[in-house]
Order: structure tokens, then sequence, then C-alpha cells
């Protein structure tokens, strides 16, 4: 009787699902190699369990969607499919589904290094518009060919593994009719409860965010998380939804992202010229004069021009990126407007009514152009400038209409134009421009795949073991030459340079590896004239979304904006905050203290100041966490509530836009 179940469509289904937890949890494994310095030094054997159990909930969860088309044919009563014929097109319907689920997962083993997170549906929105993706992928295949065979040897596992049904144990009567209704009523609600992740009535099917709740740190979601189960659980869901925190009243009090009174003093110059330098993937750890205390105070960094910058200008101890992509960037620094749960350019809130430092300041009489090397349609950076007001965009198509540049002989293969000679471009754009002007420029070489022009592949290496630091002095030295050209022209002492970067890249030491540390940028304010004192302040925190307010403030614009952030030269250094999202779950720093908040709860607090590895959760141990919960949920519930309603701009602006 129990050889003859095995045997039975009934036996052979379980067997094979059986399977398939066992590739998909080997799939994993591979993510955690791949990942490897990101988890292992936190990995304690409690935890170890708590993720096991987390991975196999959503495991079950995600290979119950996956696999629900094969379960029911395999278990349909009807005699008529149990045929040679039927069960090998089941078997390639299972080997098939299944080998699409783990390729998504080994390919986000690579992709996570750059998100931070499990990929959900909107990556396929993110790179709509990039013509290159196809090589980058092929790229990838390369560099990581011991993904490719892994894959190959989980899929041949899957093929060779599988357990196909007997026909010769069935006899077509009413025994084998009511076996299978049985077995197909039995699993129906089986698969309800496996993909819901509950059992318990009344509660709600698990999400991605249910992931934290089997983890120490946000990161590590994604090791309990599966691909297919974020793709899945993420179609056709609302991004932005407003909770219900606090009456709007309170919220109001607590937090208001409008600035009604800007002010102005003695550091405001009006007329002053603004370049606003968007550095690809120029994380802090990059820069030897932000990090005294590394490698026993003999760390050098990879970028010594930005080094000697660092001594003329403004810049800041505790400064941070409001994402991990650079779809994420443009409208924090430009526009004041952190990520929150998704990019805002892969939602339909792309379409608000929203500013930007740019039609500000061109209102105000400013001319105003965006750089960037790519494509002219890459990124979505175009239609973002555009609806934020720049005047003039010049990416790939303008660069290779100049006689004076090599056109795509200067394309790195992949994403945009080499740095070095698109900067140089760029200041022939800027000597064009009608002073004042703001010009903002989004450099690109500093990326995956970890090229440099080949006239420098010899002299630029892999110094510190990264493949990104090579990049990185490139970048560097196409900064020195883009300075050193600009130094010389009638504009530069009146104009004020803001240099920032987009996001992190890869991570050599430990502190840069955290749930802060991921988000660790440098943020550097430099006035030729030394309008602004040098210094490296360590009093305040600092945000990208607080740049547009700051400079505001510097080039004396007195009128209402939003934006959530702050002006740094003006604020209370107390009051000083920054925020992220972190795969699922919100983070706060404020003061010498990190909060963790899943949507619902705090479930961490850091004294990330004493504490970088953030080692010591002090959650329900602090007086402050009462206020800095208050606070992230109002900054939460004014941003979801302001995106859905399409608020983005002050209240004055939408009355006259309305009229």
């Amino acid at each position: 009787m129990c050889r003859k179940l095995i045997h039975s469509n009934i036996g052979a289904a379980v067997l094979n699902m059986l399977v398939a937890y066992l590739v998909w949890m080997l799939s994993r494994v591979a993510f955690f190699a791949e990942n490897w310095s990101t988890f292992a030094p936190y990995m304690s054997w409690p935890l170890f369990k708590s993720m096991l159990h987390g991975a196999l909930v959503f495991d079950t969860s995600a290979l119950l969607y996956v696999n629900s088309l094969y379960l029911v044919l395999m278990l349909l009563p009807l005699h008529l499919k149990e045929r040679p014929a039927v069960h090998t097109g089941l078997r390639w319907l299972f080997v098939v589904t299944n080998a699409v689920a783990i390729a998504s997962n080994l390919m986000d083993a690579v992709y996570f290094q750059y998100t931070g997170r499990r990929s959900t549906m909107t990556v396929f929105t993110e790179f709509a518009s990039e013509g290159n993706i196809t090589s980058i992928i092929l790229t990838e295949f390369v560099r990581h060919w011991y993904l490719v065979l892994a894959f190959i040897a989980l899929v041949a596992t899957l093929w060779r593994c599988y357990t196909r049904p007997r026909l010769d144990v069935y006899r077509f009567g009413s025994q084998y009719y009511i076996s299978q209704a049985v077995a197909l009523l039995v699993m129906v609600p089986l698969a309800i409860v496996g993909i819901r992740g509950s059992v318990t009535a009344g509660t709600r099917p698990i999400t991605i965010s249910n992931a934290n709740q089997f983890v120490n740190r946000p990161v590590e979601a994604s090791v309990v998380l599966n691909t297919p189960f974020s793709m899945i659980r993420s179609i056709g869901k609302k991004a932005f939804v407003t909770p219900d925190y606090m009456p709007a009243a309170q919220m109001e009090r607590i937090y208001n992202p409008v600035h009604a009174r800007p002010v102005t003093d003695s550091l405001s110059h009006t007329g002053k010229n603004v370049v606003i330098l968007i550095v690809e993937s120029m994380g802090k750890e990059y820069i030897g004069s932000l990090n005294p205390d590394l490698d026993g105070g003999h760390y050098k960094g990879y970028m010594p021009f930005i080094d000697s910058l660092v001594s003329r200008s403004l810049t800041f101890k505790y400064s941070y990126a409001n994402g991990r992509i650079s779809m994420d960037a443009m409208p924090s620094i430009l526009s004041g407007l952190p990520m929150m749960v998704e990019s805002i350019f892969l939602t339909p809130a792309s379409l608000n009514d929203v500013d930007g430092i740019s039609s500000m300041l061109g209102r105000e009489g400013y001319s105003t152009a965006f750089f960037h090397g790519g494509h002219n349609i890459s990124m979505g950076f175009s239609a973002y400038a555009h609806s934020i007001g720049y005047e003039r965009y010049y990416g790939l198509d303008e660069y290779c209409m100049s006689k004076k540049y090599g056109g795509m002989d200067d394309w790195d293969g992949k994403w945009a134009i080499w740095d070095e000679p698109f900067l140089q471009f760029t200041l022939d754009g800027i000597e064009q421009m009608k002073q004042p002007f703001l010009a903002t420029v989004f450099t690109a070489s500093s990326h995956h795949p970890y090229n440099v022009p080949e006239q420098y592949r010899d002299s630029l290496k892999d110094e510190g073991g990264k493949p990104i630091h090579k990049c990185v002095r490139y970048t560097d030295l196409a900064l020195r030459r883009f300075f050193e050209r600009a130094s010389r022209q009638p504009w530069y002492r009146n104009t004020i340079f803001v240099l920032v970067a987009d996001h992190t890249n890869q991570a050599s030491h430990d502190v840069y590896k955290t749930d802060l540390g991921l988000y660790s940028i440098p943020i550097i304010f430099y006035t030729p004239d030394g309008t602004l004192a040098p210094a490296v302040r360590d009093d305040v925190i600092v945000q990208q979304t607080d740049i547009t307010p700051t400079v505001l403030h510097l080039v004396g614009y007195s009128k209402p904006y939003l934006a959530f952030g702050d002006d740094v030269l003006a604020a209370s250094p107390a009051g000083t905050w920054a925020f992220n999202y972190n795969a699922g779950v919100y983070q706060l720093i404020q003061g010498d203290l990190l909060l963790q908040f899943d949507g619902n709860k705090t479930t961490a607090v850091y004294r990330f100041k004493t504490d970088p590895l953030l080692r010591e959760n002090l959650v329900n141990q602090l007086p402050q966490q009462q206020g800095m919960e208050q606070f992230i949920k109002a900054i939460i519930q004014q941003y979801m509530s302001r995106m859905n309603e399409n608020r983005l701009l002050p209240d004055t602006m939408l009355t006259t836009r309305a009229v």
C-alpha cells in the first residue's frame, strides 16, 4: 500500500515538492555565500535557526505560488491525463517554472550588492529604458560563472530527481477518483495556509516586511526572503499607503516638510552660481580624510583630489544617502524627496506636481542645465530633470554632436561616456550658460562593471582589493581636471559647488557594511571665495534631502518650499536628522541614536556613535525612543499622504496652480 502511494500522483507530487524545497534552499545558500561578508560576521546559532524557520515559511509560500498549476494538474481527478505524454509535459512544467525561480534567486545574489534588498516587480521598470541590459547580464554571467554552474547543477537536480508516477498502479475506478479528489480538496486549504504564511484565522497574509521578524538586522531579511516571493507579492501593490498613526493636526505639529520662513543671513549671497556634482558610488569609505580612524590611522583612501577638496570645504562626519540606487538620489538631492518603499520614478507618483531646486532658482532668473553621459532616456533622469524645471538636458546625444570629442569612441561600453571627457564637455556647456546658473552633473564611470579607460588600466589598480577602487580613482582624476579647468573661469569664485554621492558601493570595512554604513556618503559644500569656512562638522546629522534647503539658504532664496530635509546651516544641531528605508524597515538617525521602525513598532535602537557596528540593541531601554518613534511616524504619514494626494508643493503654490 505504501509503495503504491509513493508511485501515485499524490506521492510523486509530494516528493517533487520536497526536491524543490531542497533546490530552493541551496539557491539561498549560494545567495548567502555570494554575500558572505555582509551576513557571515553577524551569524550566530540562534539567528541561524530563526532565519531557517523564516526561510521555510517564505519558501513554502513562493513554492505554492510557483507550482500551483503543476499541483492542480497532478491531482486533477481526470483519467484522460494519465498518459506518458501528459506526464512528460508535467515534468517540463515543474522543472521550467522552478528553474525560472532559481535563476531569479541566483541573479539577485549579485544584484543585492547594489540594492541591499531582494528585487521586486519594479526591477523591470527600473531598466525598461536601458538598451544595454542584455550586455550587462551577459557580462555578469561571465564574471559569476560559478553561479551559472550552480544554476545548471540545481536544474539538473530537479530533472534527475523528479519522481514520475507509475501509471500501471492505477485502476480507473471509484478509488482513483475519490483519492484524487480528496487529495485536491485537502491541498487547496493547505496551500492557502502555506501561501498566507499562517494558520491563524484573522491574520493578514505575510508580506515582504514580515521577514524582519526572523532577523536581527533589516539587511538580513534578504536571506530569509526569496526573489519569486518578493516579485509575486509586489505585483499590483500600491507603493504608498497612507498610515493612520495620528490625527493630521498632531502630525503637522510634530513634523511639517513645508519650509515657510526660509532663513537668510550674512552667508546668503543672491546671484551665486551653483554646481551640483552627483558622483556615482562615491561612498564615504573611499575618502581617506573622512576616515581618520580606519586601519589604525594609516588609511589613505582612493580619492586624493577629494581629500584635498575636503580640506577647503564644509563637510560632515555623519552624512547619509536616502536610498541605495541612482534613481533614489535625484529626487532626494534635487527635490528634497527621500526614497520610501519604492523609487518615485517607478510609481504613479512620478506624475505628481513636484518642485525642485532647478524650478525654484529658475523662477529667480537662473539658467539651468542637467548633464549625464548616458543615453538620454537612461534611468528616467531626463524626464525627472524636465519635470523639475531644468531648461537644458545634455546627454549622450548632445555629446556625440560635439566635434570636439570622440563621440561613441568615448563610450564605456555599458552605461555612459567616460567621466573625464564628459566632465570637460560639461564645462563647455557651463561656460555657455548665462549667470547666475544652476548646473547639475551626474557622473557614471565609478560603476559596475568596474572598468576604466584603456589608457589607465595599467596605472589604476584594485589596490584595496575591490574592483570599485580603480574606478573611484579614475573619477577622482576626472574631477581634479574638471576643477583645474573650472578654476580658470571668471565665474568660478562666484560659485557654490556641492559634491555628493548617489549611493554607496562595495565596502571593505565592517563599519560600512552595517545597516547604517550602507548609506554613509560624503556631502561636501565648497565655495572658492571662502563664504563657507572649511570644517568637518561632527555636531550635525546630514542627508541628501538637506542639500536643496541648504543651497537655497546660501543663495538667499526667500519663498516657501517643500523638502523632507533641513537647512543645516540654520538648523539646531540637536534637531538635525537623517532618514532612509532599508528592506522594509524605516531608519531614523538623530543625535547619537539610530532607530529602526518596521511600520508598526520600533525593532531596534543603537547608539551608533559609540557602537558603530550596531552590536547592542537598546530597544525599549532609552527615554528618547518614544519621541523618535513619533517623529518617524509623522515623517512617514506626511510623505505617504502627500504622495497619494499630490501635495508635494507648498499650499500657496497648490492654490496658484489650481487657479
